[in-house]
């Protein structure tokens, strides 16, 4: 399947001159033209779904944001660059290649909802992506795009909640990647209403009530694709991918194949196709086994890889798209040793607020990872696995009982056990070449976010 590239140029951007030449900054000038509703509308027929994971419409967040008017207190907007999905990286291959896309992006969102104030949040850890936002940034505001609006990068820990968007905030707050009660349009940043959560911040608002603060957050990969949806008019966008998937989303594949790599694909493209596109197939002697859609969605087995990769497409399978992640195990591969590196990548990545989670993940994982030489009780395991999601402030304990209960099938169906291969879950540290590096700390973490000192 051809597809005509949205965000990832032939060539790295390197200058916002380059950018400029290529369009850049025109969708931004649009934007007094058309005004705020006249965006909306493009970004509703466009039909853009949020890149992070969910898919929601880009459309319906933006309009929950602008809607309330001034009783609701100020508006904010927060590009969540916190990439830490396993088995995904495309966040970063976008701002190395264009981080002016990105700021141009943000620059309208913050426009239409009627922010003065925008957080661009990477973590620490991502020094690259770092510079070149910065300079990015640097170089819109001594052109004098939008000088009403303030750009602040904010670096943040390397955890896996720092992600999670209402975790996100609290770090923006100066607070740990602790999750909220309440997600960002009903408690946004620097709001005082009471939220269930941790200290509250001070509201700018000097009307002297409460006030709720709209904060929108929104994924990399999305507020980059705004400037050619506006550009270009929301008909055109929609042209691409499926009815209930517009447009192209940018995919990343690692593990078991002969290369690694992020590629951008319409969607609608056979999830197989693309594995085979970027990583070029299955070592010569060895065959597909599974394939994770990062860790918040079921399995997914060598005869389900013609599904089309939307949003769809995969859910009619009981799975999801995720971020467009895919990390592919070969037929070496035990799924007791599978579940228990997703389980135990999750476990110590819980943050402890909700015992039901932590303590599950962790007896979960304790259960997978006993098994040599005796048999797995998955009875108990599917009861445990049962409970882990009550009364949870994050999505992080049903990604759990997604991943593994979609592999107790295989876990019942054989009790033999593979050789062990040492399997690791965790984030991407950097592409080399065509292969991806693991964060290999990820094998010293325990559940407290400290790291054993012991050799792994």
């Amino acid at each position: 399947m051809g597809v005509r590239r949205v965000l990832l140029g032939s060539e790295p951007l390197w200058s916002l001159d380059d950018y400029v030449a290529t369009g850049g900054g025109r969708a931004l000038s649009m934007v007094g033209r058309l005004g705020a509703s006249g965006v909306l509308d493009e970004v509703d027929i466009s039909g853009l779904r949020g890149r992070g994971g969910a898919g929601f419409p880009v459309g319906v967040k933006w309009r929950s944001i602008a809607e309330g008017g001034a009783a609701a207190g100020e508006r904010f907007v927060v590009a969540n660059g916190a990439e830490g999905e396993p088995g995904t990286f495309k966040d970063r291959f976008l701002i190395r290649r264009n981080p002016y896309q990105l700021v141009e992006g943000v620059l309208i969102a913050a426009t239409v909802v009627g922010a003065r104030r925008v957080f661009i949040a990477l973590k620490r850890s991502f020094s690259i992506e770092a510079e070149r936002v910065t300079r990015a940034v640097q170089e819109i505001e001594a052109a004098g795009w939008a000088p009403e609006i303030g750009i602040e990068l904010v670096r943040g820990p390397d955890e896996y909640l720092f992600g999670e968007e209402k975790a996100l905030l609290e770090v923006i707050e100066g607070e740990d990647p602790l999750p909220r009660m309440f997600p960002p349009y009903i408690y946004g940043l620097f709001t005082n209403n009471p939220q269930m959560g941790w200290s509250a911040g001070q509201t700018r608002n000097r009307g002297g009530g409460a006030a709720s603060n709209p904060t929108l957050v929104n994924n990399v990969e999305t507020l980059s694709a705004i400037p050619t949806i506006v550009r270009e008019g929301g008909e055109r966008y929609r042209a691409l991918g499926t009815v209930e998937s517009p447009g192209t989303i940018v995919c990343t594949v690692s593990g078991d194949t002969r290369r690694h790599g992020v590629e951008e694909f319409e969607l609608g493209t056979p999830v197989a196709e693309i594995i085979d596109t970027i990583g070029g197939g299955i070592a010569d002697g060895r065959t597909l086994k599974y394939v994770l859609s990062g860790v918040a969605n079921a399995v997914l087995r060598a005869d389900d890889l013609d599904v089309p990769a939307s949003y769809e497409g995969l859910a009619a399978l009981g799975s999801g798209l995720g971020t467009g992640g895919f990390m592919v195990f070969d037929d070496r591969t035990d799924p007791v040793e599978l579940a228990a590196a997703v389980s135990r990548f999750l476990s110590v990545e819980s943050c402890g607020q909700c015992p039901a989670c932590k303590l599950g993940c962790e007896h979960v994982t304790s259960l997978l990872e006993a098994r040599t030489g005796v048999a797995l009780d998955l009875g108990v395991l599917s009861g445990r696995l049962g409970a882990v999601t009550d009364a949870a402030r994050c999505y992080l304990p049903t990604q759990e009982q997604r991943v593994i209960e979609s592999l107790i099938p295989e876990m019942r169906a054989s009790r033999a056990q593979a050789e062990r291969r040492d399997l690791l879950i965790t984030k991407i540290v950097d592409l080399v070449g065509d292969r991806f590096s693991l964060d290999d700390k990820q094998r010293l973490k325990q559940p407290d976010w400290t790291f054993s000192t012991a050799a792994s």
